[in-house]
């Protein structure tokens, strides 16, 4: 089994990263559940608790360079410093491009790539200086093939894959591991907020569903098991990866 150690999971409040952060809590890390949804964050943290395993609750906005600061310092005085981290906040509406303006692509860029920079850029020295380090960043199978009516989500997934990439060389030497997971169409309340605003809301998830080769969505249990792997001792000699776990849907 794995050393225990000190897991940061933002968007761990619902669907994905709540999933995560109770595997990595069940794989006996000590979880900080990180998200703006301290109520739903609050609710994960009880669950963990309920199990035995140890949990907090911290306000993060991966917009906010103020509130990651803020929330690293806390996770300093209280533990020690992360040694983990994963990040899976995000968010996105189906539009298509040419419907979309500026304010949209910041406000998807700043959630699903920028925040991504900020969290590793604040939380990685702290792993360099012991020596020590997990990163996982989930990203998306639309950041692979695109994905219709996602033009930017797929190009901010797309550009998580490839800085995760480069960061995991510059810090390889240091014992920092950066690896990408790629959920596939998964069944979680972002995906259903973002169906429920079109029209045929049934159809979209349908055809979702179908352009898998196992025909459904996955659940967010699915996704989770794969984050632990690559937080874990074992995942030692493996950083740069890119894996989908998105039922075939890509095969590459």
């Amino acid at each position: 089994m794995s050393e225990a150690r000190i897991a940061v999971v933002t968007g761990g409040a619902s669907g994905i990263g709540a999933a995560i952060a109770t595997a990595l809590a069940a794989a006996g890390h000590s979880v900080v559940v990180a998200d703006i949804d301290t109520g739903g964050a609050d609710r994960v943290v009880d669950h963990i608790a309920t199990a035995g395993h140890r949990a907090i609750t911290i306000r993060l906005d991966v917009t906010s360079a103020e509130s990651v600061t803020d929330a690293k310092h806390r996770i300093d005085r209280e533990f020690g410093g992360a040694d983990i981290l994963v990040n899976c906040a995000g968010w996105d509406r189906f539009r298509k491009f040419l419907d979309t303006d500026e304010d949209f692509w910041h406000q998807v860029l700043d959630l699903n790539f920028t925040g991504v920079l900020r969290t590793c850029h604040t939380f990685a020295p702290g792993m360099v200086d012991r020596g020590w380090g997990r990163i996982v960043n989930i990203s998306s199978d639309a950041g692979r093939v695109g994905s219709s009516l996602e033009a930017v989500y797929s190009g901010a997934k797309g550009a998580t894959i490839a800085f995760s990439k480069t960061l995991a060389r510059e810090l390889a030497r240091n014992g920092v591991t950066v690896n990408v997971v790629c959920p596939g169409p998964t069944d979680t309340p972002l995906l259903g907020a973002i169906a429920s605003e079109a029209a045929d809301a049934d159809k979209v998830i349908n055809a979702m569903a179908g352009a898998t080769a196992m025909k459904r969505l996955g659940a967010p249990e699915e996704i989770a098991p794969a984050v632990v792997y690559f937080c874990s001792d074992g995942a030692a000699f493996t950083t740069g990866q890119t894996l989908s776990v998105s039922g075939g849907l890509t095969m590459v």
